[in-house]
């Protein structure tokens, strides 16, 4: 995954497309995209991809040519800001859960030996 959008789909925050003609329902199809394609890797488990979502935070700029969000598309958006956050606090969760599991894993790999038992057969 090279956290990236699908090939052919500009990322909504890029300029071209804002300035190439994007509207609201577009924009608003951009992040459902995003939003699904997280879920995807999120099913996926593949703990990389997962981490490399949580560092997404400056992918998105919010669009500021776009004018006031039309009142049709106010519930579809509400919708999808609850879906965003759904999955953003899964992949928190999961990018915290894997972080204690690898600070396990450190912790037993290079944790010092256990003493053995040891014992002696000695006729008294």
């Amino acid at each position: 995954m090279t956290g990236g959008p699908p090939a052919g789909r500009n990322r909504v925050g890029d300029v071209p497309a804002l300035t190439s003609g994007r509207n609201w329902p577009a924009v608003l199809d951009a992040l459902e995209g995003d939003v699904y394609e997280a879920e995807e890797t999120l099913a996926r488990g593949r703990a990389e991809e997962i981490a490399a979502w949580g560092r997404r935070s400056t992918d998105w700029i919010p669009p500021s040519n776009l004018g006031p969000l039309p009142d049709d598309l106010r519930e579809r958006a509400a919708r999808l800001l609850q879906h965003q956050l759904a999955v953003a606090e899964a992949l928190v969760e999961r990018i915290t859960q894997s972080q204690k599991q690898r600070d396990v894993a450190a912790r037993m790999s290079y944790a010092p030996t256990r003493p053995v038992a040891s014992f002696i057969d000695r006729v008294l």
